[in-house]
């Protein structure tokens, strides 16, 4: 009896170890994906093909015929789809999809341009709370700046509060001050948005290890956690999926023998920039 309750405490042990270790390190959780026949798994159409960016784009990539395409590359990059419920108001629920970037932590406003937020990867990445939230969305709304006695205004908040809201956002460079001015540490921030992304896209099922998946950067309880921080206690997720965006990566030599890779979304045909490096 006591060497069956040894067993059920270091197997749930090891359980919530592993656990917590993907939620710490989701990039840990691609890689093990990788060398593991896990078989199917969810992405959305590929709808452009590398010669055909490679052919409408020549102009832009090819700056004079000194320069030639390599061999491109198809890769996979992590999103996760949450079906949520949501209130504005305590008289209505709503209920939508969300499409989040599991590499730079933002969420897709509209599927076909691939519009994004811009502002949640940098909360993310912070641990921003529901009382932060409040002040980056105030911020936010007034366009990125507000002066001290406008916040107390429009959040309601005494001084010494505000006062320690704002240094604890100072330190995760979060804002910055301007003698009495507060503004978001942000370029054109764009956080103001429903809970909702514009999708009309249908999912596909992919199958092969050899498909080339890119590490995630974040984890679902780190996007549930920002979620519900930035869009109220109301917010819940009701069901996830983990999808693939197909990326292609464009490469290209240059005169001198150095090489630029650029990445393009096979969905749309249009090129995607990230801010940080990804694997």
């Amino acid at each position: 009896m006591a060497k069956a309750l040894v067993m059920v405490l270091v197997v749930g042990l090891f359980g919530y170890g592993a656990w917590w270790t993907c939620q710490r390190h989701p990039e840990w959780t691609s890689q093990l994906e990788e060398v593991l026949p896990l078989g199917e798994f969810r992405t959305l159409e590929i709808r452009y093909t590398a010669d055909q960016i490679m052919e409408s784009c020549r102009k832009e990539l090819l700056k004079s015929n000194r320069h030639r395409y390599l061999e491109s590359s198809l890769k996979f990059y992590p999103y996760l789809l949450m079906e949520v419920k949501y209130s504005l108001n305590s008289k209505k629920t709503h209920e939508s999809q969300i499409l989040w970037d599991l590499c730079d932590g933002e969420m897709v406003l509209d599927a076909k341009s691939w519009e994004k937020t811009h502002g949640f990867g940098d909360c993310m990445i912070v641990s921003a709370d529901k009382n932060e939230f409040k002040v980056i969305h105030c911020l936010a709304k007034r366009g990125g700046g507000l002066d001290r006695e406008g916040l107390v205004r429009e959040l309601h908040l005494e001084h010494e509060m505000l006062d320690l809201l704002m240094e604890r956002l100072r330190k995760k460079h979060m804002v910055v001050f301007a003698g009495n001015r507060y503004r978001l540490h942000l370029q054109n921030p764009r956080l103001q948005t429903l809970p909702s992304t514009k999708m009309e896209e249908r999912l596909v099922s992919k199958t092969g290890k050899q498909m080339q998946k890119v590490s995630k950067r974040f984890s679902f309880s780190q996007v549930e956690r920002l979620a519900k921080a930035a869009f109220g206690e109301d917010f819940s997720v009701r069901y996830t999926t983990d999808i693939y965006l197909p990326v292609h990566e464009i490469v290209v030599e240059n005169p001198d023998g150095s090489l630029h890779t650029s990445l393009w979304n096979a969905l749309n045909g249009k090129r995607i920039i990230y801010s940080h490096a990804v694997d």
